[in-house]
């Protein structure tokens, strides 16, 4: 695993987990930050293997972004990825374009996050690059690279379509975004959804699990996110207010989270906000296209 992070007046950049084949690497997610990138591109560089694939766990950018550049170094590589980037380019990829640039014009906004603003810009600009060489549409066995991985769909979850890894051989589930740290990232939910993608992962004999943002995971530990995730959700659509909601949240995943204080005070901050938006939304995301399209297919592969 290659570290996401979540830095002051920055945008964050997910997990990146690589498995070894015996036509090159997978990589699954490139981050955000040319620095990310280049911590994958070092570690390939430092095995002396190519990078033969990548999978794309969803197409938020802090875990597409990294793509082109990916691409660059490695022109043979295939890129695998639900379709679900088609309708985001068009949604909600161009609405945050627009908000984006409008932040812009803000005198204070920290220089750090305005060039991360720029840089996100660019790449929606350019997200044809960022669109998957084969589309998944269904969950099945896989061989990428050589080396044959349970590729599983989860439809309308933390996307319209996310993708996760399980690996039979090492036991290591990787998960995108349908598990993060400190909170869960509801921009683009439809909480229904993730709660049956959830089920599918706890259904499946791992011995570690990598989420999208955070530390790997024991099964007992998955478990406890599951539960609190559930919760939250169920208190987001309820009258309980959205600080009681969060506070529930923050107490309930503690065992997760660092020693450091700001870590509770970041997970119980997000969280309020994403009670608010679900409340505001009907219970999910205004990005949640269970509501407005057919369900993607999950019938296991041929």
């Amino acid at each position: 695993m290659i570290p996401g992070s979540m830095l002051p007046d920055r945008e964050p950049d997910g997990n990146t987990v690589i498995f070894e084949a015996p036509k090159g690497l997978i990589v699954l997610d490139t981050g955000r930050h040319p620095w990310h990138r280049e911590a994958i591109l070092s570690f390939a560089h430092a095995q002396k293997r190519k990078i033969a694939v990548i999978v794309n766990s969803h197409w938020h950018l802090d875990h597409v972004s990294g793509n082109p550049d990916l691409r660059a170094a490695f022109p043979s590589l295939r890129v695998y990825a639900s379709d679900a980037i088609d309708r985001a380019l068009g949604g909600f990829l161009a609405s945050s374009a627009k908000d984006e640039a409008r932040y812009l014009d803000d005198p204070h906004l920290p220089e750090a996050l305005r060039a991360d603003i720029r840089g996100d810009l660019l790449t929606i600009q350019n997200g044809a690059a960022l669109k998957p060489d084969v589309v998944i549409a269904a969950s099945g066995a896989m061989r990428l690279g050589g080396r044959v991985l349970t590729v599983n769909l989860a439809p309308n979850a933390a996307t319209s379509g996310d993708v996760w890894l399980y690996d039979p051989k090492s036991r290591v589930a990787a998960l995108g975004d349908l598990v993060t740290l400190p909170a869960p990232f509801l921009d683009t939910a439809c909480p229904a959804g993730w709660k049956d993608a959830l089920a599918q992962v706890a259904a499946t004999p791992f011995k570690i699990a990598v989420p999208g943002h955070g530390a790997p995971m024991s099964p007992a530990q998955f478990l406890l996110y599951r539960g609190a995730f559930e919760a939250f959700i169920d208190c987001s659509n309820s009258a309980s207010p959205k600080e009681e909601c969060a506070a529930r949240w923050t107490h309930s995943i503690q065992p997760l989270l660092g020693p450091d204080p700001r870590e509770d005070r970041q997970a119980a901050s997000i969280a309020a906000n994403y009670a608010a938006m679900l409340r505001a939304n009907g219970g999910h995301s205004k990005y949640c296209e269970a509501l407005t399209s057919a369900p993607i297919s999950t019938r296991p592969s041929a």
